[in-house]
């Protein structure tokens, strides 16, 4: 199996949700990580759940027919 680059990939990158979506999870990662060192304001484990169900969402976004990307 050869994995390599759909023609349209740019396109993808800037407009699908799940790419979207991917982000918004490591943002989230990124946070749980670096808040408690400055913050004991937000309970541990929020933002990992938060995570968890982004990653979730974008497991769904990816093999959902987007608008514009079909």
């Amino acid at each position: 199996m050869k994995l390599s680059l759909t023609e349209d990939w740019s396109v993808i990158l800037r407009r699908a949700w799940s790419i979207r979506l991917i982000i918004l999870s490591g943002t989230l990662t990124g946070l749980e990580v670096a808040l408690p060192l400055f913050s004991d304001a937000v309970p541990r484990g929020i933002f990992a759940g938060l995570s968890a169900l982004t990653s979730i969402a974008a497991l769904g976004a990816r093999v959902t027919v987007q608008k514009g990307l079909d």
